[in-house]
């Protein structure tokens, strides 16, 4: 069996305990000849502790050689005074720009078992299975100027660009409708071009997009304020939902909230095919960030690190069936009573990140 290169970067915080449950999946797997080369660096603050920078230049070359890789978590109250440039967080900018990881995919699946644990009433986000594509290489984050001009009389001025091109809204646009045509057939694409002229190209182009090549697919626009409220209201309307970088990072954001907590969800972040092979690079994260307050405790839910793994299987390693096993395992677990702290709720049983990956590889590999 050909040999699976993977780069565990596991970052700050929660990340090195999360990721250690997904390192015990690999191990299981690989016992019965999964075949994954494991190789494993440092991002984010601990990086910069070491190296000086968010990620050198060694691991760097490794992301781009890897066909996968599988990131923790960056960032902590340690390295609020670094540098800017230097910033835990710019170690996963410049893994995203420079491996050219154009497409965010953010599922948002609310399990059976924790419906009730949503904040908002059970009947709203049960079965909720819905899926934001975030543009993720364009957009405000990298547009030029990005600067701070010192205007004089103690007045300063903070200037952010909003940029997006044709070819950048055609290729996000193209992702959102192929992964609609795998599930509901529906893409709902979030703007503002009632008062950003991007978001008039936005819309323009999408429609344009849609009607070339994608006109099987149902699509709809909204206002991607509009998209936010409706998220809240009735989430299960949408399907897939396509937009740009600022608002698929907010929108992203409440929708992961429907589910009951940040600690539930994975992401995938998708270059373009490769011309010779096909394949795509690709980076999977938890959403859930560093959470500092609860590291080193043993309480940290490992759920997400362990579904991005799962979103790796499918996505990278076309492992379709062990991606659909890994997924069914995380429910059969939360069906089963088990729960972390965070998704703790009465009658049920808590128990910390280890004991939580445990069971979950058990059913893994049952």
């Amino acid at each position: 069996m050909a040999t699976k290169k993977l780069l565990l970067l596991a970052g700050d915080g929660i990340g090195p305990e999360a990721m250690a449950e997904v390192k015990k999946l690999i191990a299981a797997m690989n016992e019965k000849g999964a075949g994954f080369a494991i190789d494993e660096g440092l991002v984010g603050g601990c990086a910069y502790d070491a190296h000086g920078q968010a990620i050198s230049e060694e691991d760097m070359t490794k992301a781009l050689a890897a066909d996968a890789v599988l990131f923790g978590a960056v960032g902590g109250p340690k390295w609020d005074s670094v540098p800017y440039e230097v910033r835990p967080e710019a170690g996963l900018l410049r893994l995203r720009k420079d491996m050219e990881l154009f497409a965010n995919l953010r599922p948002a699946i609310c399990y059976p078992a924790l419906a009730a644990s949503s904040s908002l009433k059970q009947e709203v986000v049960e079965g909720l299975d819905i899926l934001i594509v975030r543009e993720l290489t364009g957009g405000v984050y990298f547009g030029e100027p990005k600067q701070i001009i010192d205007l004089g009389n103690g007045q300063k001025r903070g200037i952010d660009t909003q940029v997006y091109d044709t070819f950048e809204i055609e290729r996000i646009s193209g992702v959102a409708f192929e992964l609609a045509r795998t599930r509901k057939n529906h893409v709902t694409s979030m703007e503002k071009r009632n008062v950003m002229k991007s978001g008039v190209l936005w819309n323009e182009v999408v429609t344009a997009t849609h009607k070339a090549k994608y006109a099987d697919v149902k699509l709809d626009h909204m206002l991607a304020d509009a998209g936010g409220m409706q998220l809240v209201r009735w989430p299960k309307q949408f399907d897939v939902i396509v937009t740009d970088n600022l608002f698929g990072d907010m929108l992203s954001d409440v929708a992961a909230m429907l589910t009951g907590s940040l600690g539930m969800l994975p992401s995938a972040s998708l270059g373009a095919p490769d011309a010779k092979t096909g394949k795509r690079k690709a980076l999977y994260e938890p959403v859930h960030g560093s959470a500092p307050d609860i590291a080193g405790k043993g309480i940290a839910n490992p759920i997400a690190m362990i579904a991005s793994f799962a979103m790796c299987l499918r996505y990278s390693f076309s492992m379709v069936a062990e991606a659909d096993r890994l997924e069914a395992a995380i429910a059969a677990v939360l069906d089963d009573g088990l729960r972390t702290k965070d998704i703790m709720s009465e009658g049920k049983t808590e128990v910390g990140t280890t004991a939580m990956g445990d069971a979950i590889i058990a059913k893994f590999l049952a």
